[in-house]
């Protein structure tokens, strides 16, 4: 048998970064594959056309053949975030578990894109592709906070009500993902110049879709107040400010690229902003909690202790 080499808790910590920011880069370029027409430059899959696993005779063939290598190089650092969960010293099976679940998220996605390429881009299949990325990030998120401290329980550190105001703020943020694949699946870029549209109006599922938002940024509002009110700890109250600088910066993108006609290079930068929020909402989220100095992760010289998740409590 082969018996794989320890490593600290601090270079798994690393691992699970790198597993974060492949899966939340794998987003953008799925996008960029819809914006530049090319959601069907492969006709088939697993290979490219009936009679070609490989294939880059034209543009949009070579941006959907780059996509689906950088798949595989996301599903190798997710295959690497579960060998150093078993290689990880010491060993903890929360993390194996969590990782796990990112294979099971990658195996989704690899399958939905097939299917959504075999169904011609049907919008509802581009937007659960979006939606199962989402819930990707969240995973990966999850593991990498929870490989930045102990096993165990975690402490709330924030009122109850942060807490509870937190939820319902994490909620509001998938409901901003989720209407915004409406408008993207209403819109003029769907990856193919042929492809079949959703039978709303733009204008009404962008309306819904601000509406939705600025609900979201009014209770990160309220969150911020609470957590200033209340004094909470130093690191809840800088992760809060970064997430309304965040959003608004979101908001005003979404804007600006709505009044010029949803250009693909802004369109581009929303995608990754959403992102950007999604990832900023669950890290504010996880800041609330704090867990004992049970496995403590080395940083900088010293041990220090990290946040936990909730979702794991």
């Amino acid at each position: 048998m082969v018996r794989l080499p320890s490593i600290s808790a601090r270079t798994y910590r690393r691992i699970t970064l790198a597993t974060l920011v492949a899966v939340a880069v794998i987003v953008v370029t799925g996008a960029a594959v819809r914006l530049t027409g090319s959601g069907l430059g492969c006709s088939d899959w697993p290979a490219c056309t009936d009679n070609q696993l490989v294939s880059v005779t034209g543009y949009h063939q070579q941006i959907e053949q780059i996509n689906r290598l950088f798949t595989g190089l996301v599903s190798v650092a997710v295959i690497g975030a579960v060998l150093g969960s078993v290689a990880r010293f010491p060993r903890r099976r929360d993390l194996i578990w969590w990782s796990l679940g990112l294979v099971a998220g990658m195996v989704g996605q690899i399958v939905l894109g097939g299917i959504t390429v075999l169904f011609d881009l049907w919008p509802p299949l581009v937007m659960g592709h979006f939606v199962l990325s989402a819930i990707l990030i969240w995973n990966a998120v999850v593991l990498h906070d929870r490989a930045g401290h102990g096993e165990g329980p975690g402490v709330l550190s924030a009122p109850v009500r942060a807490r509870t105001l937190g939820r319902v703020m994490v909620g509001l943020a998938a409901a901003v993902l989720v209407t915004g694949t409406v408008v993207t699946g209403t819109g003029p870029h769907g990856g193919d110049e042929n492809v079949a549209r959703l039978p709303f109006i733009v204008e009404d599922v962008a309306r819904i879709h601000s509406l939705t938002a600025w609900a979201f940024l009014v209770v990160t509002i309220a969150f911020a107040w609470l957590i200033y009110r209340q004094s909470a700890t130093p690191q809840a109250r800088g992760r809060v400010r970064w997430l309304i600088l965040v959003i608004v910066a979101q908001g005003a993108l979404g804007y600006t690229q709505y009044v010029l006609g949803v250009p693909p290079g802004l369109v581009a930068l929303h995608v990754a902003g959403s992102v950007a929020v999604w990832v900023t909402t669950l890290v504010t989220y996880l800041g609330l909690f704090s867990f004992p100095a049970e496995d403590a992760v080395e940083v900088g010289g010293s041990d220090i202790d990290e946040n936990v998740t909730a979702s794991a409590q």
